[in-house]
């Protein structure tokens, strides 16, 4: 199932991270280019790195309650969507 249609607020969150995050790459670029420190720059790269990992999370999260209804609508108890969603925050880690 579409994560779109399952949770449409959800996926509107994302995008407006997504969004920031676009901003924040752009705002690093020009430090760089303007000729910023590099603690400033390497701290502006940590916070881009925090913010692509809570858009992230909020995403699993997502698909974890998809699958996982999905998974009990079929019969199931939501315990193999679950493991196989640990895999991938696993992955993310």
């Amino acid at each position: 199932m579409d994560v779109r249609a399952a949770k449409p607020e959800a996926v509107e969150e994302i995008l407006k991270r997504l969004s920031r995050i676009e901003g924040q790459v752009r705002g690093i670029r020009r430090m760089i280019e303007e000729g910023s420190d590099c603690e400033s720059v390497l701290v502006q790269m940590a916070a881009l790195k925090s913010a692509v990992s809570r858009a992230a999370l909020k995403l699993l999260g997502c698909e974890l309650g998809v699958r996982i209804a999905r998974e009990i609508r079929e019969g199931g108890t939501g315990e193999k969507a679950a493991e196989e969603l640990l895999e991938s925050f696993l992955r993310m880690s």
